[in-house]
């Protein structure tokens, strides 16, 4: 009821800042679980596709919005899950199982998920290496992945800004890339990585992005660690 709300009831008003065009909106299954694979450049990424999908949208968010004990930071928590939002450690390895089998749960209950394959937003406006996680999600679920291109939010909302400025935003729903379930034992890291690297070379040719073959993490540490030594 909430995410409607928010979606539909105050989207417009978004709308009228970020003026949105959406394409390939019929690519989106009208029924059953699928995995919406997006590029990541802003904040706003998330409620861009929420207002541009007919169907709703489930979400990772990061566990520090779901952590906070002051007004503001249950406020934040009550946000996030109200809007389909469920937290996720990004530390990784056994920390993050539980919003990968959060993530499964949704899709077989026949929901859509969605995912930035990236892991995080892009530091540059260029698209990064994407992480597997989201293969292995449609090979143990056997849903399709609709690769999802979005335009021009970097462009409006820079790092650290709440409000993005006025502009123009497009999203673009590619066709859906079907994968067949497997178990779980069959599954390879080479297959794995195939298989994301399909998923990024459609977000890329949609979103005519440069392609940097390197995880975007990894060059924020990069960039964080050349600020602290200029700095020192």
């Amino acid at each position: 009821m909430l995410y409607w709300f928010f979606v539909k009831g105050l989207g417009w008003l978004a709308a009228l800042r970020i003026h949105p065009t959406i394409e390939g909106v019929e690519n989106i299954p009208e029924h059953g679980g699928a995995i919406i694979a997006a590029n990541h450049l802003a904040v706003i990424d998330d409620a861009l596709i929420p207002m541009s999908c007919p169907r709703m949208v489930h979400f990772m968010g990061k566990a520090e919005y779901f952590d906070g004990s002051t007004l503001k930071g249950k406020l934040k928590k009550w946000w996030f899950t109200s809007v389909g939002v469920f937290p996720v450690d990004r530390s990784g390895g056994s920390k993050s199982l539980g919003a990968l089998a959060h993530a499964r749960q949704i899709i077989e209950d026949g929901h859509l998920f969605g995912i930035h394959i990236e892991g995080t937003r892009s530091p540059d406006g260029r698209l990064y290496k994407g992480h597997t996680g989201v293969a292995r999600l449609a090979f143990e679920t056997g849903c399709s992945i609709v690769p999802t291109a979005i335009i021009g939010t970097g462009d409006i909302q820079k790092q650290g800004q709440l409000i993005p400025d006025k502009g123009y935003t497009k999203v673009i729903y590619g066709k859906p890339i079907e994968v067949e379930r497997k178990d779980p034992a069959e599954v390879t890291r080479e297959m794995l990585r195939e298989l994301t690297d399909r998923i990024t070379q459609a977000i890329r040719e949609m979103s005519g992005q440069e392609y940097v073959d390197e995880y975007a993490q990894d060059v924020k540490r990069r960039l964080a660690h050349q600020q602290e030594q200029l700095h020192a």
